[in-house]
């Protein structure tokens, strides 16, 4: 009896193999572009977050006996940084908003400022949304 696998021709590579080298492709597609959308949003957070401004604000915010008593103790941040820190001829300007929390309520913290050598703040401030109250950092 002769072979009877002479008679069927062999199919090419991709023939039998796209049912699973498609759904893994676009799989790895999928992934990477969730990692360079997550790396870009990483990115412009940290680039906030490290801002002269932010920290400064924090600190701000964590010595003002007026935010701990609304918020208590400890003042921590409470989700995304947003808004904009930007730079043109040595001068840079800031505007961004900070949720924050505490075991007592949560509050958002608003900072707008510029800096041509050191920071000058035209706001600085936390509205507290259990009271509606909005508490000015830049008053002494």
């Amino acid at each position: 009896m002769e072979d009877s696998n002479e008679l069927i021709p062999k199919q090419s590579w991709l023939n039998r193999n796209w049912k699973w080298l498609i759904p893994s492709g676009c799989l790895t597609l999928i992934i990477l572009a969730a990692l360079f959308i997550g790396g870009i949003f990483y990115e412009v957070t940290s680039v906030l977050k490290d801002s002269e401004a932010y920290k400064e604000s924090m600190l701000a915010v964590e010595n003002n006996k007026l935010v701990v008593e609304k918020l208590g103790s400890p003042v921590e941040t409470d989700g995304m940084v947003s808004g904009t820190v930007t730079s043109h001829n040595d001068v840079r300007t800031c505007d961004v908003q900070v949720p924050l929390k505490g075991p007592k309520g949560k509050a958002t913290l608003f900072v707008v400022g510029e800096k041509r050598g050191k920071w000058k703040y035209r706001e600085m401030s936390v509205y507290i949304e259990n009271t509606n109250e909005k508490i000015d950092l830049l008053q002494k």
